[in-house]
Formats: C-alpha cells, sequence, structure tokens
C-alpha cells in the first residue's frame, strides 16, 4: 500500500512537470537518465562475471553522483554516517587527521593536536598518495576514512607528497582511540591570556567560557586564542562562541544558497569579553568554523588576526539521513562573514580562504618542528625576552627547538598596545 502511494506520488509529480513546456526538457532528461541508471544496474545484476549485491551496487552510484559536485559532499554508508556522528561528538579511532579531496588528490586539511598523525609531523595540506602501498588516486573519502581507521594498535602506512619537497616521505603511525581535548589554556605571563581551540566540537563553546573564567581570574587582561590547525566543527559552536567577543545583536555569520534563503546567526545583546583586547592566531590548516571566527572577529576589527592564510573551507554540507542508515553530506549552501565576504576557496583560482591582518608564513620544515615539539610549545612558550638575538639563536641550535614567532609577534603586539594606551598614544 505504501509503495503503491510513492510510486503514485512520482508519477503525479513527472506528469505535473511535464504538463509545462518550460520544463518538460528537463524532465524527460533526468527521467531518461534515471532509466539509463537502472538499465546499468540490470545489466550488471545479469551479465556480470560474478553475483553482486545490488545495494552494494546503488551505494556505488550514489557515491559516483556525488564524488562529481565538490571535495565535500559524500555520500555515506551506515558504517561511514556512524563514524561522523561519533567525530562531531568528541571522540573516534584512528590517527587523528582531516582530510579532503582538493584537486582530486586526497589531501589533510589538519591533524588533530596530541594525535598519532600530530606527533609524528603530518602537516597540513600533505598530500597522501598511497596508503600501505595502495594508490590514492580516484579514490573516495569514505573509503580513505575506512583505510586509515582500524583498531587501536594496529598500524598503517602513509605515503605522503609535501610541497616544496621532491622525494616522497613515508610515515608509519599506530591507530589510537581518538579523544579530542579540545581546549589549551595557561597564562603566558602575569597579564596574557592564551586558549588553543583544537576544534569546535559540541562541548566546546562552555569549555572556552570556562576555560576564559580561570583566566581571567588569574589576572588575565588580555587574550591570544589559536586557531591554528583547528579544521572547524559545529557550526552553532562556532557561533556561540563569537558570542562571546561580539555583542549589541551584530551579524556573526549567514549562509545562503541556491535553494536554501539567507539564515543569519546573530550575537547576543551583550558579550561577557566584548573589551577584551585579543589576537587570533591562523594558518593555513585552520578551517570552516575557525574561519568564521576569525572572519567575524576581524570584520568587526574586534580582534588582529595573525599568522598563515587560512585553507578556505567556506561551503556548507547538509547531513540528510537515508532509509537504510546511509546519509548525504550536500553542500547546500555557502558561509559568509558580517561584511559579506566569502572565504571558500575557488577550486579553478585558488583564491579564497582569511588573510590575516599581519601575514606570517612559516617553512614546512619549521612547522613539523613545531609540532614534534610537543603539545605544550605553543602554550608553554616563554615571552620573548630583550637580547641581541645571537642568544637565542644558539639557544635553538643547542636543545633543537625552534621559535613560535606567531606566538611571540601576538604577545609583543598585546605588550606594545599597553604602553602605548599609558603613554596617551
Amino acid at each position: 500500500m505504501n509503495r503503491h502511494f510513492k510510486l503514485s506520488g512520482i508519477t503525479a509529480a513527472v506528469l505535473l512537470v511535464c504538463c509545462h513546456p518550460a520544463v518538460r526538457s528537463a524532465a524527460d532528461n533526468t527521467y531518461e537518465n534515471m532509466k539509463m541508471l537502472v538499465e546499468v544496474l540490470n545489466l550488471i545484476k545479469d551479465n556480470y562475471v560474478e553475483d553482486v549485491q545490488t545495494k552494494k551496487v546503488v551505494h556505488g552510484a550514489a557515491a559516483g553522483m556525488v564524488r562529481v559536485l565538490d571535495p565535500f559532499s559524500q555520500f555515506l554508508d551506515p558504517d561511514a554516517h556512524k563514524e561522523m556522528k561519533s567525530e562531531t561528538e568528541g571522540e573516534f579511532g584512528g590517527l587523528g587527521i582531516r582530510i579532503s579531496i582538493r584537486e582530486s588528490i586526497l589531501t589533510v586539511i589538519t591533524p588533530l593536536p596530541g594525535t598519532p598523525a600530530y606527533r609524528e609531523g603530518i602537516l597540513p595540506s600533505d598530500r597522501i598518495v598511497k596508503i600501505d602501498g595502495d594508490t590514492t588516486q580516484d579514490i573516495t573519502i569514505e573509503q580513505a576514512v575506512k583505510k586509515l581507521r582500524g583498531a587501536p594498535g594496529s598500524k598503517v602506512n602513509v605515503t605522503i607528497a609535501r610541497e616544496g619537497e621532491k622525494e616522497l616521505k613515508e610515515f608509519a603511525l599506530t591507530r589510537e582511540l581518538i579523544k579530542v581535548e579540545t581546549i589549551t589554556s595557561r597564562m603566558l605571563d602575569e597579564h596574557i591570556g592564551y586558549i588553543r581551540l583544537a576544534e569546535f566540537t559540541k562541548n566546546s563553546a562552555v569549555d572556552f567560557d570556562a576555560a576564559l573564567k580561570k583566566l581571567k581570574n588569574g589576572g588575565m587582561t588580555r587574550l591570544i586564542v589559536d586557531l591554528r590547525n583547528n579544521p572547524g566543527g559545529l557550526l552553532n559552536v562556532a557561533v556561540d562562541t563569537c558570542k562571546l567577543f561580539v555583542g549589541e545583536n551584530k551579524l556573526i555569520v549567514y549562509t545562503e544558497g541556491r535553494r536554501q534563503p539567507r539564515q543569519e546567526f546573530h550575537a547576543n545583546a551583550k558579550a561577557a569579553y566584548g573589551q577584551l583586547p585579543m589576537v587570533i592566531l591562523v594558518n593555513h590548516g585552520s578551517a570552516s568554523g575557525s574561519e568564521i571566527f576569525a572572519g567575524c572577529l576581524q570584520d568587526f576589527h574586534r580582534a588582529l588576526v595573525m599568522g598563515g592564510e587560512t585553507f578556505g573551507k567556506g561551503s556548507v554540507q547538509s547531513v540528510i539521513p537515508l532509509a537504510d542508515g546511509s546519509g548525504l553530506r550536500l553542500t547546500t549552501a555557502k558561509y559568509y562573514t558580517p561584511s559579506g565576504r566569502t572565504f571558500h576557496r575557488d577550486e579553478k583560482t585558488g583564491k579564497g580562504g582569511i588573510t590575516p591582518d599581519i601575514l606570517i608564513e612559516v617553512t614546512r620544515d619549521v612547522e613539523a618542528k613545531l609540532q614534534q615539539q610537543g603539545e605544550e610549545v605553543y602554550a608553554k612558550q616563554p615571552a620573548p625576552a630583550k637580547s641581541d638575538g645571537k642568544k637565542d639563536k644558539d639557544k635553538e641550535k643547542d636543545d633543537g627547538r625552534v621559535r613560535d614567532e606567531a606566538l611571540e609577534r601576538a604577545q609583543e603586539i598585546l605588550k606594545a598596545r599597553d604602553v602605548l594606551i599609558k603613554m596617551g598614544v
């Protein structure tokens, strides 16, 4: 009975559309294409050398349809759909990297701090060319995820092509249960607080607010927010985090798409830390939610943005559950900052991302060493001392550590601001 009703509904819709000459051609074309898909399915079932499961073929067809759209739209089989849900809740198994397809190549968006990929020195924009010796050419995101994830303690070999380096890099990684600790905070000196936000998961805004209160009680009057290698996460969490610093019901971000009307997200009337001087650190591993945060505060001149140009992931994916437990992750709109900027990177021109107010690029070698220096390199880097520079360089050479130039300059700027205020400038 239900099946009959659904078929009748589809038939009625087709007849209704075909009665309008303006859309008849498009409808006919769609119908013919659907006939072709059914024909291919029947040919596979009747003639393929081995028996095949219809569901497997249909899933493959769905994945193929989505693959031609953009790097961020995905068909998710039931297992991949379940794994995606676990990621946004902050815990999953694997290596700790966010990946995408960029220019048809499997590419690292960012490694997550505290994970095997991060510790071993895999970097944003590294291109994964092989997994366990198998080429990743024409691989889908869901296929890559299945290959990279596995039981904690198991090993996987990843071959990386890195920009600026001729030879491929081999990484032997041991999978772990990944628990995303999103917040790291501490006082860098008597007045400058530091918070690194690793990802916008469901509790990030609450944890961020708690970290701010703790720092304020410790004497914080200025703040550095580190969003380097933050791949984004949940939109509502990014918006809630912005609300801590932007008030007066200002526009934080809006989305708009071909079929989606403009949807605006606004601040509250008051912001708990609306007057707190701050610097935001970003790099090419900062994407999506971190770009919303940095773009909003940059538009309102609420914070100084420093570091490298961001990743440029400014599209909205709606996850649509399907009847068999699979899901469709479909790009339906783009993000726009309050001033109307879209930061989504154009695949053809390469333009996109948030451009910092102060650009500080670091070499890939230095970036890898910063990661290998461990989790505390960002939070425990000492404030720059006055010297002739030679002693600092000698110290780096002795202990093998590299300077975190972006963090040091952020501290210098916040200190200089207080000096200027005291001078009445």
